[in-house]
């Protein structure tokens, strides 16, 4: 088992904490099946991870899935409405072999004034209707892995608090100074073209770098027929 490289400790490690990494390591491995594996199957049914693609377009993003599932780096999941990027994000939390929860949250679905409750959650008191604390959606992520549908949506206020996750991967409640630590793998998905929207102020260039860095393009389906 690769529990991989340890240059400097500053003190041995306990036994039982080897044996609880090689039993992490185990686990992933158990349900992580190898790249060569999964590449066989695509080629042999054309279905990977609930998707059907034959074409060229579609193996490669397939592959591209398989590559980068195991990274921690964030993933743009871009192309038109309805050609599967929830799919993408699925996949790619599936194959992590990360423990905690796939979360999903479509700014699309809520309104301006919502989303950075949503996100983020709140103490008892930070508003009129909060009656009691609530946790977010990216604190039900811990551990898992945090996708974020139309991210193009996001207002411009709000955008700096996320940007602090993508690079501390940390963050506040509302009404609430006290900042919270989490562990997800930040996925986001769009229809938009966020180089146009980056180019006219409407989207922050740091933010569109953090979360671009993997991207993944779905092709429409008029562009892979087969």
């Amino acid at each position: 088992v690769k529990l991989g490289a340890i240059d400097f400790l500053e003190k041995p490690l306990e036994l039982e904490t080897v044996r609880e990494m090689i039993d992490s390591a185990l686990k992933k491995r158990a349900h992580s099946p190898d790249k060569e594996t999964l590449l066989q199957e695509i080629k042999n049914h054309h279905i990977f991870e609930g998707m059907v693609g034959v074409s060229p377009a579609m193996q490669e993003v397939f592959e591209t899935i398989i590559k980068v599932a195991h990274s921690r780096a964030s993933v743009l999941i871009t192309g038109e409405t309805g050609t599967g990027k929830e799919l993408v994000a699925r996949a790619l939390h599936h194959l992590s072999g990360r423990q905690g929860p796939f979360i999903a949250v479509n700014l699309a679905a809520f309104t301006e004034t919502l989303i950075e409750s949503e996100l983020f959650g709140f103490t008892k008191g930070a508003h009129s209707t909060a009656f009691k604390d609530r946790k977010g959606r990216l604190a039900e992520a811990d551990g898992g892995t945090f996708f974020l549908d139309e991210v193009g949506e996001i207002p411009q206020n709000i955008q700096p608090k996320l940007l602090r996750v993508l690079e501390h991967r940390a963050f506040e409640r509302l009404g609430e100074n006290v900042p919270q630590k989490v562990d997800v793998r930040f996925l986001a998905a769009t229809h938009r073209n966020l180089e146009e929207e980056v180019a006219t102020g409407k989207f922050r260039q740091d933010l569109y770098y953090r979360i671009k860095v993997i991207h993944i393009h779905l092709p429409p389906l008029s562009e892979h027929r087969e």
